[in-house]
């Protein structure tokens, strides 16, 4: 873009906006890895215009905890959105859900590769009729190789990726990591591929048609782990409470059994790391001198220093050792991390409140910017609850049309949902499965 065109932007108004604003996002996606990417872009200001099957996005009912009749694993991903109901089965429903693709600048769906296809929504043809249109499709393992037609999840993938061989005891059995890391990352992914794609539409006009396959992401992650393997051919194993390299990057339980992370890296950490926990002559042991040494003496080291931690309790040994400099933090438990102290300072525990009086806390935006304004953050709609106001709004739908619509069964609206009028109207027609 020309430092002319970038002047003419650069006003104060622009600049009082969120960084997405103006940007608006069709969500065809549900459960994780769709939905956590659509939250990224509707907090930093994208209208996102969530679309749900008759039977709404899965994670509405995954348990065990709920708020109202939405659970907290949905609450957690669908902030900042609005919600429209449209059986994409129907031919209406699915011409609606084309309309307010056109009307859109980023189509984001995670079906199984062929369903949009299938449901008449092609990203080749809209995209031939809106050349400057951006669809990404998240799928466990891309539109195309051996693979993509079978089904994945989060802990498919891990296994597949090889990252849940590196994750675990070293002589236990390989575990999944506690977070759902492959959706998580597949979402970070795709969102930062949807960020590529809007600067290159800024430069050409023209969008992009994008294909984030979890696997991949996975694969990706494996960094240098994967890199160590190439170069000289030895598997890595799993990884346990250590580091491959460095004797002292590792957990150490407390007299309280908690756990403590140390991370003394550098020769003056390691001597620091010794005065606290009253042995000093550690550096002079001539089986510990170096950090080569450290590390190829690791299992006699370890016993020694598991020993002294256990003189203390976790936050003792925390602020002994931040006061020498040493880099350490306690495996805080969720309940720990919430009440954070930086974490509190970063505001990174936010409250929602609806319309209905429901309320909940989440995890907040991460990403702070200077000069673009955050987002106010709104509760994630229930199902249904923008569906008139958008098909009005975007599609110029009359209130004829949209009722139209909704006595065919090919839209509903929140009341429908909520007064249990859908559950009757789909038993009728022999009800209508999501679409995975």
């Amino acid at each position: 873009m020309s430092a002319e065109r970038l002047a003419a932007k650069d006003t104060t108004a622009a600049r009082q906006k969120p960084a997405l604003a103006d940007i608006r996002v069709l969500d065809l996606t549900q459960v994780l890895s769709g939905p956590f990417c659509t939250q990224m872009l509707a907090d930093l200001g994208a209208e996102v215009i969530k679309v749900e099957g008759p039977t709404g996005d899965i994670a509405r009912g995954m348990p065990p905890s709920f708020i109202g009749n939405d659970s907290t694993y949905y609450i957690a991903i669908n902030r900042n959105k609005r919600s429209v109901v449209l059986d994409m089965k129907t031919a209406a429903g699915s011409a609606a859900v084309r309309r307010l693709a056109l009307a859109s600048d980023i189509v984001i769906e995670n079906f199984r590769p062929g369903v949009c296809e299938r449901l008449g929504l092609s990203a080749e043809k809209l995209r031939e009729e809106k050349p400057s249109l951006i669809w990404c499709s998240i799928s466990g393992f891309g539109q195309d190789g051996p693979y993509r037609d079978k089904p994945a999840y989060d802990m498919i993938v891990q296994a597949l990726s090889g990252g849940m061989s590196l994750t675990g005891e070293r002589d236990g059995i390989s575990v999944r990591a506690g977070i759902p890391i492959g959706d998580l990352a597949a979402g970070m992914y795709a969102a930062t591929a949807i960020l590529a794609a809007l600067h290159r539409r800024e430069v050409t006009g023209r969008g992009e048609t994008i294909d984030i396959s979890m696997l991949d992401c996975q694969a990706a992650l494996l960094s240098y782990q994967a890199s160590f393997y190439l170069a000289s051919g030895q598997v890595p194993g799993r990884q346990g409470r250590e580091h491959d390299s460095i004797a002292t990057y590792r957990t150490f339980k407390a007299k309280d059994g908690i756990e403590l992370v140390i991370a003394a890296l550098t020769e003056r950490m390691w001597g620091a790391l010794c005065r606290v926990l009253g042995r000093p002559d550690l550096t002079e042991d001539p089986r510990f001198l170096t950090a080569h040494q450290r590390s190829a003496n690791r299992n006699l080291l370890w016993p020694i220093l598991e020993d002294l931690f256990l003189a203390r309790d976790a936050d003792q040994w925390r602020q002994a050792l931040d006061g020498e400099g040493v880099p350490v933090a306690i495996v805080n438990t969720i309940d720990r991390v919430t009440v954070d102290p930086q974490i509190k300072h970063r505001g990174m525990v936010i409250e929602l409140a609806s319309g209905d009086g429901r309320r909940a806390e989440v995890m907040g935006d991460p990403i702070f910017m200077q000069e673009s304004r955050r987002t106010s953050h709104t509760f994630p709609p229930a199902a249904g609850e923008h569906t008139e106001i958008v098909l009005k709004e975007l599609l110029g739908l009359s209130a004829d049309e949209i009722n139209a619509l909704i006595a065919s069964g090919s839209a509903f609206v929140r009341e429908d949902i909520a007064s249990g009028n859908l559950a009757t109207r789909e038993n009728e027609r022999g009800g209508n499965p999501p679409v995975q």
